[in-house]
């Protein structure tokens, strides 16, 4: 199973970027999606997940990103909006069998990784 992460940029505070992470090698609708990201000198954090119909944000995003998927693409998206300075890091897509995986943040397929940076 492969990921490939794309969508990343500059973009200013208040802006919006959408991330797609295209999925390829595996059956897609079996798959718990996630989104994660690690910041300079931070540890790596979930940002959202869905699994099995049900989704799930980080305190910090909730409101402003919403992610979605489309199993005829293969493809999870995480809509990004009023970005904060903070968010800034490198967003990575996972997946995994196992929601469970994705809940604990150790999923079995990483895609590469997009830079996201908001300058104030």
């Amino acid at each position: 199973v492969q990921l490939q992460a794309s969508g990343g940029g500059l973009v200013q505070a208040g802006g919006s970027l959408k991330l797609s992470c295209a999925v390829s090698g595996g059956t897609f609708r079996s798959y718990a999606m996630g989104w994660f990201r690690q910041a300079p000198g931070k540890e790596r954090e979930f940002v959202a997940r869905w699994n099995g119909g049900f989704i799930y944000y980080a305190d910090s995003v909730k409101g402003r990103f919403t992610i979605s998927r489309d199993n005829t693409k293969n493809t999870v998206y995480l809509q990004m909006n009023s970005l904060k300075p903070e968010d800034t890091a490198v967003y990575y897509c996972a997946g995994d069998l196992s929601s469970r995986a994705v809940l604990d943040g150790k999923p079995m397929y990483w895609g590469q990784g997009t830079q996201v940076t908001v300058s104030s």
